[in-house]
């Protein structure tokens, strides 16, 4: 059951937002942030106020039913309205009862996500390679602006790893499902006995942090610059603009050599660190809180195989939710990977629900 007063209070809050953007006083940063308060609550008021008007139509029938006088015929009618009254009070309170659940407070964040190339050799990296055109694909269909921050490319175009940063709109709250192991199962090019050989990349998501959210003092960073090695240039490759960063409170390491600016580089590594110490610290709070991350869908554990991508049986399968899709070609061209992303969300939410009842 939902505590009245916190139902009423979204309808305050509606009403109290449409009239505060309506009198064109308010400046154009807080208008963007209350204009998204009023379209987030926009998708649930209808179903708000339906919810109010049910306890008082249901008490309605049922006087009705108890009425000895009642036509029997409208008495049969009024015991089905009630019926399908009650059922549509049961949907409409989950629903609420999701969107009351408390928020990720990173969900509309944008989002540094990292590909690493696993067991498997040059297969993974080949594999690595494919999961970053994925996420090229489902940024371009989405309209999301992604910057790439560093590659170290491999034989064959594959990638050893590949970090980059999604812009746009609550692309943490999507993206933040694919932190795992990814596992691949085909038959590389190589192989002369068709052969399936099975290989891996890991992909960790990070909610980018501003330094408005963690404070990284000077005194706790060492810096180190060299000589950036690998193709580049001459120019490249005898300055030292390459950087390397160590947070000494954490033993967090980031090097970056990129760009042939070690201004930029320097930038670029800062950006970098200063999101995977905010996830550390995500990390500690969270286990503080006896929050178990590993049964939650998105928890971000670099560990877990989350999905395997089977290329001989066309089929992609999430092991969190177990489900697989026949349709591999198309999930890897970003068509159809809002169905995966779907369903992870929903069981999230079935988790958290559950979390609520204990």
């Amino acid at each position: 059951m939902i505590p009245l007063e916190k139902v009423q209070a979204l309808v305050a809050k509606h009403d109290s937002l449409e009239k505060e953007l309506s009198t064109g006083t308010i400046d154009s940063k807080t208008f963007a942030q209350k204009s998204k308060e009023y379209s987030d609550l926009g998708g649930i008021i209808t179903v708000v106020r339906e919810y109010l008007k049910f306890d008082e139509e249901i008490e309605d029938l049922e006087q009705m039913l108890k009425d000895k006088n009642s036509d029997a015929e409208m008495q049969n009618l009024a015991e089905k309205e009630v019926e399908a009254l009650k059922k549509k009070k049961f949907d409409y309170t989950n629903k609420l009862k999701i969107f009351l659940l408390p928020k990720d407070a990173d969900d509309s964040k944008n989002a540094i996500v990292e590909i690493r190339a696993g067991t498997g050799g040059l297969e993974a990296s080949l594999f690595c390679a494919d999961l970053f055109k994925m996420y090229e694909k489902v940024c371009s269909k989405k309209k999301w602006k992604l910057e790439i921050i560093n590659i170290s490319k491999s034989e064959a175009g594959g990638f050893k790893e590949v970090i980059f940063l999604v812009n746009g709109n609550d692309i943490y709250s999507y993206l933040k499902y694919e932190s795992g192991v990814h596992r691949v199962q085909r038959v590389p090019e190589t192989e002369t006995q068709g052969r399936v050989h099975t290989s891996a990349a890991t992909v960790a998501v990070l909610p980018e942090a501003e330094e408005v959210d963690i404070q990284i003092k000077d005194s706790d960073l060492r810096i180190d610059v060299f000589r950036a090695g690998g193709p580049g240039g001459q120019s490249v490759n005898t300055t030292d603009s390459a950087v390397r960063i160590t947070h000494l409170p954490t033993g967090v390491v980031v090097s970056q050599q990129d760009e042939k600016s070690q201004h930029k580089n320097k930038a670029k590594a800062l950006k970098i660190l200063r999101s995977r110490v905010y996830e550390a610290e995500k990390r500690k709070k969270d286990q503080e809180r006896a929050d178990n991350r590993k049964n939650q869908i998105g928890s971000g554990d670099r560990s877990e195989r989350i999905r395997t991508y089977n290329f001989p049986q066309g089929r992609v399968t999430d092991h969190r939710i177990n489900l697989t899709l026949h349709k591999l070609e198309e999930f890897l061209s970003g068509e159809i990977h809002e169905e995966m992303n779907e369903g992870l969300r929903l069981k999230e939410q079935d988790l958290k629900l559950q979390n609520l009842k204990q």
